[in-house]
């Protein structure tokens, strides 16, 4: 089977090995993914694969910002981890549904000047999609060209949308606490969202996923995370107390930054000042939010420290992405949704 992802106006191929229709199944592994091992550990390609992969780099912008395209398979269980040092670690995300053909997901991923690149991935056993990388936690520097570490960045999305139109995104929660519960695998709180786009095809099906799982926060701030799918479904996952917790979408649009949501009283929720401004713009348009207007809500609530400004369209497979070095160019790309 090939799919086609457009990207900047270039038509790039994926070839997969048997992505059949249907769901995906889980692989979950036996116990906890080792953070430890020398990359590439995740490639579970040919070496003809591993070349094109690496060939497909191309850098886009000076942020810097690369795109590449995954050929070929990989174990989404194992690997490296993102283990980020304390920083300005920020985010602003929404999801807005209050046009039901046109649901849409954004958010500004905000963090340290570090290289990115947009990912596309069609696992033989997962869905096909398309996500944002920051390069720095594969230990790859600003010129990444031939880097076989490259091989592991399907493990490391830092937002991203698959073929099924089911998107996450993470943002900072100084107030998380993940405790393990004995018998489940533990995998990297950024890792999880490679399991999502890979295996789940809707917020419910997402939420069982974590479920599943214990999230490892050492080495980095703890994160809670947005969730929303192609039927205008949305949740935010929290971590309170130990404890996995889920607060869904009571309206037409949900919004995250780096305050709790989980039973905490709108009014408090909005005392943040780009909760707040998130939250009077989505109540004004009443969750009905073009691409173009959600790039210029995301530009109001831009930190100094913003690196990139996505949405996703969850229906149509459009994917708009404007980055703090790329001189406001929008660069756009197509995932075929099914």
């Amino acid at each position: 089977m090939r799919r086609k992802l457009l990207g900047a106006g270039l038509a790039l191929l994926l070839v997969t090995t048997g992505c059949a229709s249907g769901t995906p199944t889980d692989p979950t592994p036996a116990g906890p993914t080792s953070a430890s091992a020398s990359p590439p550990v995740a490639s579970r390609q040919d070496p003809e694969q591993a070349k094109r992969t690496l060939d497909s780099l191309r850098k886009v912008d000076d942020l810097p910002l690369y795109e590449m395209t995954y050929v070929g398979g990989y174990d989404p269980t194992v690997g490296t981890d993102a283990r980020p040092e304390t920083g300005p670690f920020g985010c602003s995300l929404f999801a807005a549904s209050g046009d039901p053909a046109r649901p849409l997901f954004a958010r500004n991923f905000d963090w340290d000047a570090n290289p990115a690149m947009v990912l596309r991935t069609d696992p033989p056993e997962g869905y096909a999609s398309v996500s944002l990388v920051d390069l720095s936690y594969l230990g790859v520097g600003p010129d990444p060209t031939g880097d076989r570490r490259l091989l592991d960045a399907p493990l490391l999305p830092f937002d991203g949308m698959n073929e099924r139109g089911l998107a996450v995104g993470l943002a900072a929660d100084d107030n998380a606490t993940a405790k393990p519960v004995p018998g489940r695998p533990t995998v990297g709180s950024v890792r999880i969202l490679r399991l999502v786009l890979d295996w789940a095809a809707t917020v419910d099906e997402a939420v069982a996923l974590f479920g599943r799982h214990n999230l490892d926060f050492d080495g980095g701030p703890p994160l809670h995370y947005l969730l929303a799918d192609a039927g205008g479904r949305s949740a935010v996952v929290e971590f309170v107390d130990g404890t996995m917790r889920v607060q869904r979408a009571q309206g037409r649009w949900q919004a995250l930054t780096n305050v709790p949501v989980v039973d905490v009283p709108e009014e408090q929720r909005r005392r943040d000042h780009r909760y707040g401004v998130l939250a009077a713009a989505l109540d004004r348009a009443d969750g009905r939010v073009e691409p173009a207007s959600a790039l210029r809500l995301l530009d109001q609530v831009r930190q100094g420290h913003t690196r990139w400004s996505v949405t996703y369209g969850l229906r149509d497979g459009e994917v708009r992405l404007v980055t703090v070095a790329g001189g406001g160019k929008e660069r756009r790309y197509q995932l075929p949704i099914r």
